[in-house]
């Protein structure tokens, strides 16, 4: 990832409601939540969470799906790690076993019985 893609994430991000946005999509991992969920959850009127996505969206971050009458949005898993390793990649000048399991693919992502659903939707935490 270049900079100026990271500064347009992490812009993105720099706001209440898309940081909420965008962490209750990483909660939901494969299976996304409609704009309808993610409305309640986040505790915003749909206009606001049409605003707040297109900002998400325009970073990358998140990917929509038209499902009917309903829109699906889902985390850009590849995005997120890739913004991840853009801030990490230097971590600890340049051991990051010394970062204390700050490690960018995340190893505590990995599906448990509890978070997987079939075998598409994982539920990542």
């Amino acid at each position: 990832m270049d900079k100026e893609t990271a500064i347009r994430a992490l812009a993105a991000l720099a706001q209440e409601h898309r940081l909420a946005i965008f962490r209750r999509l990483v909660a939901a991992g494969t299976a996304g939540l409609t704009a309808g969920q993610l409305a309640e959850g986040v505790g915003i009127a749909a206009q606001g969470l049409s605003f707040h996505v297109k900002e998400l969206e325009r970073a990358g971050l998140v990917t929509p799906e038209r499902e009917g009458r309903f829109i699906r949005y889902r985390l850009d898993v590849t995005q997120m790690r890739a913004l991840m390793t853009f801030l990490l990649e230097d971590c600890c000048g340049g051991r990051p076993e010394l970062c204390g399991g700050l490690d960018p693919v995340a190893p505590s992502c990995k599906p448990t019985p509890q978070n997987v659903k079939g075998s598409r939707h994982v539920k990542r935490g």
